[in-house]
């Protein structure tokens, strides 16, 4: 086995290698061609982790600033023939990379690989950037960015306002995961066209909330009515997205309780299998306009409207509690059902595995739940989408909680 440091040192020739090998393929020949190949990268590398080796950060520090002298240099020499300066901070990242490579050479591998890879995808990254990319979609693309990684985290993660029932956190977490849900369907739409994309996009997106999904896609639909039937599809899908995760998460939690719930969520998830598969059908028989739009990557409008919803919901669901109290357990998961109906099935799914309630005991207060977060979507597409999204998608929900209830009601 090769002992430390060798072993390091080797890291950083391999970085070097790596990095240089991409270089050396792509600075062409002659008098024209671009500074600094494979040799000089290797060399780079090698000096940094030298460096860090014999002196610590303080001696890599001045091997960085003497790389980053000569690389002025160099750059100043053939600035004429030679514009871009990717080629430059990559070599000034090599000594900083073979200095990594002395303390954490598997994080320093990685980065290396990341500049190779971003040195070799230049030609179809800038294709995608500039002939791919509308516009629209680099703004909505930094709106995205300013919601995500700018407002959530300044947001307070604490429970305030009426009965104490609103968390701006969460519910701009909400925010984030509608604007993400759409920029997915516009990807997929972008890729697959929408009779496609639409329907594969809903039925992933509903295994992170498919009442979300339908704001998010009665959104669109309500932007582009030649997709319609495809955003119906996605929708009502990602109400199948629901059934299986409840499968899933019972099957994690209580075994006993997927057992007598089995029936009900095969019958309640069919119904909306077929009925979305429906309108996929339906979607894949209507003629897609050639270069038609799109529309916009994201819908703050879309995002707003479920956002208000749910916290509109929260309060009410908290007042009644205050007001009722602990009134049961139907009561309970009927209240909870009506903002995330997955939350509602574990608790009692836990109450079951504990040993606190009998598995057939558990089955009607699930269904409550169900069927008030069916409620729940339901005023979602009317809230978000329009007339004609609400008629389509309704019917399904309607027809699958029916389902839900018939199985549940048999049961002996």
């Amino acid at each position: 086995m090769i002992a430390a440091p060798w072993l390091n040192f080797l890291v950083a020739i391999g970085i070097g290698l790596l990095v240089g090998i991409e270089r050396e393929r792509s600075k062409g020949e002659g008098p024209s061609r671009r500074p600094a190949g494979i040799r000089t990268f290797t060399i780079a590398s090698l000096l940094g982790a030298a460096g860090f080796h014999l002196g610590g950060t303080p001696l890599l520090v001045i091997v960085i600033a003497a790389v980053t002298v000569l690389v002025s240099l160099s750059y100043w020499h053939s600035q004429d023939t030679d514009p871009g300066l990717t080629t430059e901070i990559g070599l000034v990242a090599s000594p900083v990379l073979g200095g990594l490579a002395m303390s954490d050479p598997l994080l320093a591998s990685a980065l290396a690989a990341m500049v190779a890879v971003i040195f070799a995808v230049k030609a179809p990254l800038h294709r995608f950037v500039k002939g791919v990319l509308t516009a629209d979609e680099v703004s909505d693309g930094l709106m995205f960015a300013i919601a995500t990684l700018v407002v959530w985290p300044q947001l307070p993660d604490r429970y305030m306002g009426p009965f104490q029932a609103l968390n701006p956190h969460t519910l701009w977490l909400l925010v984030v995961l509608v604007l993400a849900i759409g920029a997915s369907g516009h990807v997929a739409t972008r890729m697959l066209g929408s009779r496609f994309g639409l329907p594969l996009s809903g039925f992933a997106s509903g295994f992170v909330s498919s009442t979300a999904t339908i704001g998010a896609l009665a959104g669109h639909a309500a932007k582009n009515r030649e997709s319609m039937a495809a955003a119906v599809a996605g929708a009502t899908l990602s109400t199948v997205a629901t059934f299986v995760q409840m499968a899933i998460l019972l099957w994690a939690t209580s075994q006993a309780t997927l057992l007598v719930m089995a029936p009900v969520l095969v019958e309640g998830g069919s119904i909306a299998a077929v009925y979305g598969l429906a309108f996929t059908l339906f979607s894949l028989k209507s003629v897609e306009p050639i270069g038609s739009e799109v529309g916009r990557t994201l819908s703050l409008q879309t995002a707003f409207a479920l956002v208000l919803t749910i916290a509109v919901m929260l309060v009410l669901t908290a007042a009644l509690k205050d007001r009722l109290g602990e009134a049961g357990m139907i009561a309970g998961a009927a209240l909870a059902g009506a903002v995330d109906t997955h939350a509602a099935a574990i608790s009692l799914a836990s109450l079951v595995a504990g040993g606190k309630m009998s598995p057939p005991d558990a089955v009607l207060p699930i269904v409550v739940a169900m069927t008030t977060n069916a409620m729940a979507k339901m005023v979602m597409a009317i809230v978000t989408g329009t007339a004609g999204f609400a008629v389509r998608i309704i019917p399904g929900i309607v027809l699958s909680i029916i389902g839900v209830w018939a199985a549940a009601l048999s049961w002996p």
